[in-house]
Formats: C-alpha cells, sequence, structure tokens
C-alpha cells in the first residue's frame, strides 16, 4: 500500500477520513492548532461545526451518532478544553453512544511537570470511557485512530478518547490507512449458545402471560424488523425503556408503551404480573425496575444482551442469551411456535383507557386553565405526521416529550438517559441535524436545560443548522419542584427561576421566534415554525405547577404509582 510522509496533525484528518468521518464538532486551542491548521486544507473532505463550548461539542457528537448509527467525533485542545468535555463523555458511556473525543495534549517532554493547561487526561477519563489512550509519537497515530473507531462502534457502543500529544501533532510519519477488525483480548459480541436459545424458546413457548422490555440494544444492533417479527410470532406485548422508544412504531399494536418512573401504567402493573419475562437490550436501570425486591418476582426472566456485565448485575435471570440481537432474536423465534394471548393483552388495553382518562386527555386536550406541556408535545407530533426526530433535554420537558411524541421511524428519540445530562437537548439537536440532515429536528427544553448551554444558540446561527426549538417555559426546576411538592412538603427552594426574554435572545442570534401564551394560539404558531426556513424558538409559556403523572416514587415497587 502506497504510503505518504504527513506531518502527525494531517495523518490524523486522513486517517478520520478513512473512517467515513464527514463532521467534527469541535473548538480550537493552543495545543490543538496543529490539527486546526491542518483542517484548513481539508475544508473540502471534513466539515467542521465551531462550538460555542467543548460541552456541547461532545453532545452534538452524540446527538450525531444517536440519529445516525455512526460515530460522533469531537476535537479539542488540552486542560481546560478537553476538561470541558468530562460531562458529554460520562452522558455517552452511560448512554452506549460511540463517540471518539481527540484533544490536543502539551509535548510528550512537558508531560508531568504540571505544563500550562496540562490535564491528566488519560487517568480522568478511564473510568467513563471504553478506551482512553494518549499518542505521543506520530508513527502511532493511523493505528490509534483505526483502533479508537472500532472500540467505539462496536459490541456495546460506548466513547473513546484520544489524547494527542503536540510533539505528536507537528512531527513527520510516513502515514498509510490502517483497518482493524480484531483486537486480541477485546471481544465485542460474545458467542450464541444454542442450548440457551433453546431454553428460552421453551420458557416463551410455555408462557401464558409473556411480556418483553425493549432496550436500546435492540436499536444500537439494528434488530428491529427482527424484533417485530419476534414479537408477532407469539403474540408478545411488549414495553419499551425511555432509550428503547421507536424501535417499535407508536401504532404497532403489540407496543404497550414506555416503562419506569414516568411510562404508561400497564407496562409497570403487568411486570410483577407477567409469567415470562423478556429483557431484550437492556440494563434493568433503577428507574425501570424501582424496588428489586419487589420486581417480577413471579416471573422466569430471560435477557438478551451483548454486554456480559449486565446479566444478573441488578435483577438475577433465569436465562441469559448473550450475543447480537440481530442474530439471537430470529435464532429464537425459529424456535416459537405461533401463539395467541389475546385476553392477556386485553389486560394492558383496559388499563391503557383508564390511564387515558384520568392522565393523557386532560394532559393532551385540556378544556380549560393554562398549556399544558403534553398539549404541546402532542400538537407538535400530530403536525409533523410523527417523522420528526425527537430530541429532548432533562426534566419534565423531557418526561412529557417522551410520552407524548410518536415515533413511526427508528432512531427517532435523542434524550440523556443514564446520567439525565441537563443542558444536553440543544447541542444534542444541532448534532442530530447534521446526522440526518433529511429529516426535520424538534427539541424540547425547558427554561433550566436551555439556560445551561443557551451559548449553542451561537452555533446554530453559524452553521445554519435547522432545529425547531420548543421551549417549555414553566418558570421552574420542574422537575426538582415536583419532587419538592410531592415528597418535601411544598418546600421549593431554589427552583424557581427568572428568566429572560428568551425570544429576544434568539432574535440576537438572528434566529426567528414567537411567543405563545394561550391554548387558541398553538396551532397557528406551530405552523409557522414548521413552515419557517431555518432554525426557530418556539416558546410556550406553560402551568407553573404542572404535574408529570404517573409517576412511581423512586425506590418503591413498579405497581406504586401515583395517577395525579
Amino acid at each position: 500500500m502506497n504510503t505518504k510522509t504527513l506531518l502527525g496533525s494531517e495523518a490524523l484528518l486522513e486517517a478520520l477520513i478513512n473512517e467515513g468521518v464527514d463532521t467534527i464538532f469541535g473548538y480550537p486551542g493552543g495545543q490543538a492548532i496543529p490539527i486546526y491548521d491542518a483542517l484548513y486544507d481539508c475544508k473540502d473532505r471534513l466539515n467542521h461545526i465551531l462550538v460555542r463550548h467543548e460541552q456541547g461539542a461532545t453532545h452534538a457528537a452524540e446527538g450525531y451518532a444517536r440519529v445516525s448509527g455512526r460515530v460522533g467525533v469531537t476535537l479539542v485542545t488540552s486542560g481546560p478544553g478537553v476538561a470541558n468535555t468530562i460531562t458529554g463523555i460520562a452522558d455517552a458511556m452511560m448512554d452506549s453512544t460511540p463517540i471518539v473525543v481527540i484533544a490536543g495534549q502539551v509535548p510528550a517532554a512537558l508531560l508531568g511537570t504540571d505544563a500550562f493547561q496540562e490535564v491528566d487526561v488519560i487517568g480522568v477519563t478511564q473510568a467513563i470511557t471504553k478506551w482512553a489512550y494518549q499518542v505521543r509519537d506520530a508513527d502511532e497515530i493511523a493505528g490509534a485512530v483505526a483502533k479508537a473507531f472500532y472500540i467505539a462502534s462496536t459490541g456495546r457502543p460506548g466513547p473513546v478518547v484520544l489524547d494527542i500529544t503536540k510533539n505528536a501533532q507537528i512531527t513527520h510519519t510516513e502515514y498509510q490507512p490502517v483497518k482493524i477488525d480484531h483486537i486480541r483480548s477485546y471481544i465485542p459480541v460474545p458467542d450464541m449458545e444454542e442450548e440457551l436459545i433453546a431454553e428460552a424458546a421453551r420458557l416463551i413457548n410455555g408462557a401464558q402471560k409473556p411480556l418483553a422490555l425493549v432496550g436500546q440494544g435492540v436499536i444500537l444492533g439494528g434488530a428491529e424488523s427482527e424484533l417485530i417479527d419476534f414479537l408477532r410470532k407469539a403474540d408478545i406485548p411488549a414495553a419499551s425503556t425511555m432509550l428503547g422508544l421507536s424501535a417499535l412504531p407508536s401504532d404497532e399494536p403489540l407496543n404497550m408503551g414506555m416503562l419506569g418512573m414516568h411510562g404508561n401504567v400497564a407496562p409497570n402493573m403487568k411486570t410483577n404480573e407477567c409469567d415470562v419475562l423478556i429483557a431484550i437490550g437492556m440494563r434493568f436501570d433503577d428507574r425501570v425496575t424501582g424496588d428489586l425486591n419487589t420486581y417480577a418476582k413471579q416471573a422466569k426472566i430471560i435477557h438478551l444482551d451483548v454486554d456480559p456485565s449486565e446479566i444478573n448485575k441488578n435483577v438475577k435471570v433465569a436465562v441469559s442469551v448473550m450475543g447480537d440481537v440481530k442474530t439471537t432474536l430470529p435464532a429464537i423465534a425459529q424456535l416459537l411456535q405461533p401463539n395467541e394471548h389475546k385476553s392477556w393483552i386485553e389486560e394492558f388495553r383496559e388499563i391503557y383507557r383508564n390511564e387515558k382518562a384520568v392522565v393523557i386527555d386532560n394532559e393532551i386536550s385540556p378544556s380549560s386553565g393554562e398549556l399544558t406541556m403534553g398539549e404541546v408535545v402532542h400538537r407538535v407530533s400530530e403536525a409533523t405526521g410523527h417523522k420528526a426526530v425527537l430530541v429532548t433535554d432533562v426534566g419534565q420537558n423531557q418526561m412529557m416529550a417522551v410520552r407524548y411524541f410518536k415515533y413511526s421511524r427508528t432512531r427517532s428519540v435523542i434524550t440523556s438517559g443514564g446520567a439525565g445530562t441537563m443542558g444536553y437537548g440543544l447541542p444534542a439537536a444541532i448534532g442530530a441535524k447534521f446526522g440526518a440532515p433529511d429529516r426535520r429536528v424538534c427539541l424540547f427544553v425547558g427554561d433550566g436545560g436551555l439556560q445551561m448551554t443557551i451559548q449553542e444558540l451561537g452555533t446554530v446561527m453559524q452553521s445554519g443548522v435547522d432545529v425547531k426549538i420548543i421551549l417549555l417555559n414553566n418558570e421552574y426546576l420542574g422537575m426538582v419542584r415536583q419532587w419538592q411538592e410531592l415528597f418535601w412538603k411544598e418546600r421549593y427552594s431554589e427552583t424557581q427561576m427568572q428568566n429572560p426574554d428568551f425570544i429576544r435572545i434568539a432574535s440576537a442570534y438572528n434566529i426567528p421566534g414567537r411567543l405563545v401564551t394561550r391554548r387558541e394560539e398553538l396551532d397557528a404558531a406551530i405552523d409557522e415554525m414548521l413552515s419557517t426556513a431555518g432554525a426557530y424558538l418556539l416558546e410556550a409559556r406553560v402551568a407553573h405547577k404542572g404535574m408529570v403523572y404517573p409517576m412511581v416514587p423512586a425506590g418503591t415497587s413498579v405497581t406504586n404509582i401515583i395517577l395525579g
């Protein structure tokens, strides 16, 4: 293979292009200047998006990765630059999001001297990455990049950090492309065991009340069609974790809704009534299980996952099926007998009808009073034909958005799950639009979360990215306020927000917007937002003390559900 003599910085960019990278989210600084200088000559091959804060770069890379299925890339400088990425790296680790964070570093000769803007990047990030590696020689760059992308994207995806010293960037190397498809001792996908496949099928065939729990692993494994075939063959009702939403279309008859603290009532109730529980690519997070001492004790549990560390970590299982769900699901389905569970499924639907009457209708179609978050979400979803990519921040806006937005395509929910990172939404929406330029991207964000990364409106302005921002403004840190109301005697300590004029701020960034305070204005405002070319901010002033129901209080049984 032909080699080229390149500077390390140039070799880095060639290696990224060799991995199929087309977009980088970054912010320059002293120890990354050589890379940015090389980027100057690569503008026709690499699209660099200048963010306004390095945390925004990581969340944008996450949004890009989550919607596209490709690895997101962030480029920052040393010291405070890379330190500002820590929140995003941790978020990506919790949510199995493949990103590669590339950081400039002080010259190798200065390492360990507390040089200007030196941070021990490897020491700081090892616990929150799949792999963190420091490149000290230009000759290492091509191999390190190839290894980074292989690790980030295979098995259970996650973040990788490459820390590249200044001397490695400015010295020459004989560059040639590197392809890695194997690393000794790294087993991204465990072998499938036929006897466990057979045992799982045997349990499902004998079940009278089966229930499938669908996690993000189905989406990460590209197994959406295999999931539907599996469920339909044995007539198994299914519910999704928050990150698993959109693996099944909202209108799929076997889709019973969302699990968890603010999920639908029926899946939570029936978790403690089913006789066989089939967990597919999910990790039994505490927000889904509630009190583990009372969780699904009556059920035989089958767990399908690619990560052995998740098996029996929180919930003891009867059968563990390791492997890629795109392979294991059809292997089990092949052994299933066609079945029907009409009366069992009707029990879910009866509970849903009650939830709809008591909670849902009052939230999405109130007859009077202040605007609600749920009705804004519902009407935007309707206006987009349920085809948009939903991006959320964290808090009440997040729970209302995932509950009342509807999905017709996979990879349509971009949200911070495990870490619950406020400030995630705006930069993630920017990244999502670059990852899926042909899809409409709708961000729902609260007044608290927006102000954590509001500077990324500058990124929207400079890049011209078309994101529709729906601000659900209740002038509170709403989810904390809800907990204070329910569990802390209404002692609203430091949760009320005095906010700026968001429409004027957006205008300063050349982003048009509109404020809605009355229900009668909502539809016209949504139409205006969707018909406006480019970014738009729709601010909806919603009920100050709205509540997200249903709710399973933290640490209690999943059947301990508050309806309002």
